[in-house]
Parts: structure tokens; sequence; C-alpha cells
């Protein structure tokens, strides 16, 4: 069998998971080990302080934005709270020329790519599709819908290497769009291409209200690969060093011609699924408390100060640096957004249709009577 112009040979041995999640960093609730430790190389301690930094300023970021919201300037906001090692490991493993392919909840990510904090927020404050421009960030608009934006990640890594460069996209979905045809048809299309593509599915227990158990019967989601030939893997999400290790890996994989990987991280929603949800109605208490002493951020930290890479003048000095950029958010929100209500027709069609011409024409003529 040809694909991609290279003789290919199925190994589904290979692309099995691990049995289990991968982990680097210790955790004292759940006391296991990976039994791939050797297979993954521990990130090094520049790049582990660079991710710990990142995950302080992300997650003071996203209580910013989640009292935005409170305070009606946002629409909504879907909290990354818990999620910081997904988030900035996807950031982290990707090269400046690679393609982030986010969904709503991932503002975290877009900031840690230097994309603009107000310009992230814009989607969820109503002013526009997308804040940011998507061809200079090599970062896709958010999605909303759920797994529409998992082909357009294949269709796209398809497209680079067509073309002769070697980049890569990685995909971010939660565990509820796994369950979406467009994601099943996504992991088809990159298997029979062999596309340079990466899928994490940050698996956080609960898509929206409905738990995991109720959602699939697999042992896990990232079993979920090996029907389409996608190799697979599963990690510790909340383990920032493991997240890295396995995505670093899975990137330059795919990048070198492996094919398309996907990535399951096991990791908890400690925040409601948005600023206007009752997380109370359906799931206990003690179980968000349970998973808040596996927090990320801590968990790292922990490490992080055991072998003097970081002191406590660091952790203020961090701490300093995601106050002050919660304040130039809070401060550049107070400012009203200049609109233009026929931006409303830019970006929909490359060649606007009849119709959209003859609707933008009628606003026209509506602002310029009034």
């Amino acid at each position: 069998m040809e694909r991609a112009g290279k003789a290919f040979t199925p190994s589904p041995s290979s692309w099995l998971p691990s049995r289990l999640p991968v982990r680097l960093l210790k955790d004292e609730a759940k006391p296991w080990q990976s039994v791939r430790d050797g297979e993954y190389r521990l990130p090094e301690p520049e790049l582990l302080l660079t991710a710990y930094r990142k995950m302080v300023v992300g997650r003071r970021f996203d209580a910013q934005a989640t009292t935005l919201a409170r305070q009606g300037r946002l629409a909504v906001h879907p909290s990354s709270l818990g999620q910081e090692a997904c988030q900035i490991g996807a950031a982290l493993a990707l090269r400046p020329s690679d393609w982030l392919f986010p969904t709503y909840r991932d503002c975290t990510a877009l900031v840690s790519r230097d994309i603009d904090p107000v310009e992230a927020l814009t989607l969820l404050r109503g002013d526009g599709h997308c804040g940011y421009d998507p061809m200079s960030h090599r970062t896709a608009p958010q999605c909303t819908p759920l797994a529409t934006h998992a082909a357009h990640a294949t269709g796209l890594a398809h497209g680079e290497r067509l073309k002769g460069t070697d980049t890569v996209a990685l995909a971010l979905v939660g565990d509820g769009a796994t369950s979406e045809g467009d994601f099943h048809e996504a992991l088809g299309l990159a298997g029979v291409l062999r596309a340079p593509v990466v899928f994490l599915v940050q698996n956080n227990r609960y898509a929206i209200s409905v738990p995991f158990a109720a959602q699939s019967a697999a042992p896990s989601l990232a079993y979920k690969g090996i029907g389409y030939g996608v190799r697979s893997e599963q990690v510790d999400g909340n383990d920032a060093a493991a997240v890295l290790a396995v995505l670093t890996k899975a990137v330059e994989d795919a990048r070198a011609g492996g094919g398309p990987w996907l990535v399951e991280a096991h990791t908890y929603r400690m925040a409601p699924h948005t600023s206007a949800d009752d997380p109370s109605r359906y799931r206990p208490a003690e179980e968000a408390e349970q998973w808040r002493g596996r927090d990320p951020i801590d968990r790292l930290e922990s490490w992080l100060r055991e072998r003097a890479l970081l002191t406590e003048d660091g952790i203020a000095a961090v701490a300093a640096e995601a106050e002050a950029y919660a304040a130039e958010v809070r401060t550049r929100f107070t400012e009203d957004p200049e609109l233009d209500p026929l931006g409303l027709f830019d970006h929909v069609f490359s060649t606007p249709t009849p119709q959209l011409t003859e609707q933008r024409a009628q606003l026209c003529a509506e602002l310029e009577e009034h």
C-alpha cells in the first residue's frame, strides 16, 4: 500500500497508547508510574522554568477574564483553570512556524503564543469572529462548534506538506468533541493521508455536564486513534513535564514523516464549564477538591524548588509579572472598542455572494441615514 508517495507498513502494536498515562513528575495522590518511563525524555530545566512562568501568567490571565465576565465586560468565559499544563505544553511543543487550532477554552494557549490578550478575548467579548491575525500568529480562529476545526487542522497539515514545508498542525479538542462526527472524520483523513497533525484531547472529565463514563466505554480516549491508523498516547495532563515530553515527541515525529498522533491528556476542569455554569448540579464538591491536590502549577513548582531551580525570589518575580499582566488587561478593557459594523461582512467568503453584497449595501444605507 502506498501513502503520500512512500511505502506504508502498518504496525498497530507500536501505535497503542501506554497502559497507564505517561508521568514524569511525582504525584502523591496517584503514585503509579507509567510503563513507558524511559521512552520520553525529561525536558530541559530552562524549558520547564519557561513553562512554569507561562502557566502562572496564564492562570492569572484566566482568572482576570473570569472576573471580566462577571462584570459583564465579556459575554461569557470558559475557564481553563487546572488545565494549564495542557495549554502551555501544546504551545511550547510547537515551532513558531507550526499551526495551532484552538477551541473556545484555549485562551491561555493563545496568549502563550504571544497573541495580544485583548485580541484573544475578542470572540468572548462579542466584538468579532477573531481578534487576531491567524496568518501572522499561525493560530486558527478559536472554534466554538465542537471538533469542526479538527478536519481543518488535517487539511492544513497535508497542504503544507504538499507545498514542501515541514509545518505541523496541532488541534486542541475536549473529551466531548471526541463523540462528534467531525473528530472521527478528521482522524480517518489524517490516517489515510499520513498528515503531519497532532490531536490533543484535553479530557477534563466532563463534556459540559456529562461525565466521561456516560460518554464513552473506551478504557481511554487515546484508544480511538488505533482504528484509524493513528499512533496514540495518553499522558498525565497535570504533569507539565510529561505533557511537554509527549507532545514534543509527537510533533517532531509527525514533522519527520511518522504520521499523525492522538494524545489524550488526563486532566480536570476545576472551574465551571463557563462563567454561566453551575457545576454543583452535576459533580460533587469533594471530587473537585481532590483534584486541587494535583494542581499542575503546584506540582511543577515543587519539583523545581526541590532541585533548587526555583527560589522564593523567582516565585515572587513570576507572581509580580502575572499581576502586571492582569492589570494591563483590566486597564485596556475600560476602553470601548471602535467597531465597524460593516466588518460583519469581512472574511465570510473570499468572493462575496450577491446576497451578501446586497445585505452590506442595505446596512451601509441605514448607517448613512442614521
